[in-house]
């Protein structure tokens, strides 16, 4: 029997009721936690993130160097330009406006706490040839 059994990516926010909302929008998931410094989403797919309140907390300053990469969350997506108005919709924010090279599309974003995340094009599944 596993010892750990469960995940959970936990971001430091000074609102986490705020910032779990974001998610769990984004995530289209449930809240199935909450205190007073803390709350819980999981998303469809199951992924568990939860937000710790830090009345103190500063936006990580990726790509700079100072208050650099805290935490990187990848969301996998099928459509790059829907993925992205949900994200601006909800609060989010660009922080890369191109997309990066390489055989996987994917674009940078900042939360609105300003954690940064990627949505990333599935990969396509063509079926087998031969």
């Amino acid at each position: 029997m596993a010892l750990v059994k469960a995940g959970v990516v936990v971001l430091d926010c000074a609102e986490p009721e705020k910032l779990a909302e974001f998610y769990r929008e984004l995530l289209e998931g449930e809240r199935t936690a909450a205190s007073a410094n803390l709350v819980e989403v999981r998303g469809a797919d199951g992924v568990r993130l939860a937000f710790r309140r830090d009345v103190n907390a500063t936006p990580p300053s990726w790509p700079r160097p100072e208050n650099s990469l805290q935490v990187h969350l990848d969301f996998l997506v099928e459509d790059l330009d829907e993925a992205e108005r949900r994200v601006v919709g909800l609060g989010g924010r660009p922080t890369e406006t191109r997309d990066a090279a390489g055989p996987y599309e994917e674009r940078g974003y900042a939360d609105p706490a300003g954690h940064s995340f990627t949505l990333r094009l599935l990969p396509p599944t063509a079926p087998k040839q031969g």
